[in-house]
């Protein structure tokens, strides 16, 4: 597994939402003893810059400052294709992506955590599960034993799979979603909020309902 990220100086990208909630699992590991020295956000976009500033935190600029920077990085952005430019960008200048893992969330044996990978408060993952590169288990989402997870994949809150799901590169899983066991959830996939997800998923398939049905 990665080394989980705990002391050292780190850039979020991303200033949005979900940005800003990285930043409260970085505040939560400080405060559990870690020594992560927060430089401040990147965004190409707008800013809601008031909200930055009621939590201290600084907009460093767009991702162009990438070649001046010396630190970590994590990307807060929810969109799976615009996370795996940012990698390309990031990793192109050989800016380590690190694990974040709020200390609350519970991590089993033999789990591999790809780089970049966030774990929100209270989510859990049991045992022998490989998660790829830069995926978001945001809060309440829980992982079954023997589930292989590929990169740029977002669980929403209290997103639920059980044991010995494959999912592919690229695949959301809505807020309150369940995937049964040993099913397989192809690249590009998005389940429902709340989806009940009973049979296998084609890859770039939209699927919502009880149980889960192509859109």
């Amino acid at each position: 597994m990665e080394k989980i990220f705990t002391a050292g100086r780190l850039v979020i990208v991303g200033a949005g939402g979900f940005g800003r909630e990285v930043l409260d699992v970085v505040d939560a590991i400080n405060a559990s003893g870690g020594a992560i020295e927060f430089l401040g956000f990147l965004d190409d976009g707008p800013v809601n810059k008031d909200l930055l500033e009621v939590r201290g935190a600084t907009l460093l600029g767009g991702s162009d400052r990438i070649g001046a920077l010396d630190c970590a990085y994590v990307v807060g952005v929810v969109d799976p294709s615009v996370r795996r430019r940012i990698d390309g960008q990031f990793s192109a200048v050989r800016l380590p992506a690190a694990v974040l893992v709020h200390p609350s969330a519970t991590v089993g044996s033999q789990v591999t955590l790809g780089p970049g990978s966030i774990i929100c408060a209270q989510a859990s993952i049991t045992t022998n599960v490989a998660i790829g590169r830069h995926c978001h288990l945001n809060l309440h989402a829980t992982v079954g034993h023997d589930t292989t997870i590929g990169s740029y994949v977002t669980l929403m809150p209290g997103a639920n799979l059980s044991g010995s799901v494959v999912l592919g590169d690229d695949v959301t899983v809505g807020t309150g979603a369940s995937v049964i066991q040993n099913l397989n959830i192809g690249a590009g996939s998005y389940v429902g909020a709340g989806a009940a997800v009973v049979r296998d998923v084609e890859a770039g398939t939209t699927v919502v309902g009880v149980p889960a049905r192509p859109l």
